[in-house]
């Protein structure tokens, strides 16, 4: 009885986890259509960030809220296009339940960082430096910009690659039902 209770609770999850996928994916218009939700959520690896003062900083720091982690780098063309707008959801639909985490990868001296957050007028996100590239390798990063969306419990939900229009209606409309709950 407990196997088929277990059993039918599973299902009951999977049916209510796609129906919820379905709705999110209604949601997406313009460049957001590049997002990609997953089947299932999957895991993200810990990983040790680095501030602008060479501060450690841990991701699951974050857990408890859904996250918008974007790697990027200061030579990166589409990635100039894209962190204004980056810059802008954080700054309408940021806090408790929401945060844009921005991870330069690679070699972004800070100098250069400053330079191009302030060239972007970038002023509500972090600087966070992943200098050995070792979480991008880590979450599969395989070209600049990658989104990747995080649920509060710390999972992989959906990606996106290449730039986007992050402060979109469409964005703010899957970012507000996620953080809403429909």
């Amino acid at each position: 009885m407990r196997f088929l209770f277990a059993v039918v609770l599973y299902a009951a999850l999977g049916v209510t986890a796609n129906a919820d996928t379905a709705a999110l994916n209604d949601l997406r218009d313009g460049s957001m259509r590049k997002l990609q939700f997953h089947d299932a959520p999957r895991p993200v690896p810990e990983a040790v960030l680095l501030d602008a003062e060479d501060g450690e900083h841990l991701m699951s720091e974050y857990r408890g809220k859904y996250v918008l982690l974007n790697f990027w780098a200061t030579w990166c063309a589409p990635c100039r296009k894209e962190m204004p707008s980056l810059d802008r959801l954080q700054a309408v639909l940021g806090g408790a339940d929401f945060a844009v985490v921005t991870v330069a990868t690679g070699r972004n001296p800070v100098p250069a960082i400053r330079k191009f957050f302030d060239e972007t007028e970038v002023a509500h996100l972090p600087i966070l430096r992943d200098p050995k590239q070792q979480f991008a390798r880590d979450m599969a990063v395989l070209g600049l910009p990658s989104t990747i969306l995080i649920d509060p419990e710390g999972r992989e939900i959906a990606r996106l690659i290449g730039d986007a229009e992050w402060d979109s209606d469409s964005a703010k409309a899957i970012v507000s039902a996620l953080t809403t709950g429909g």
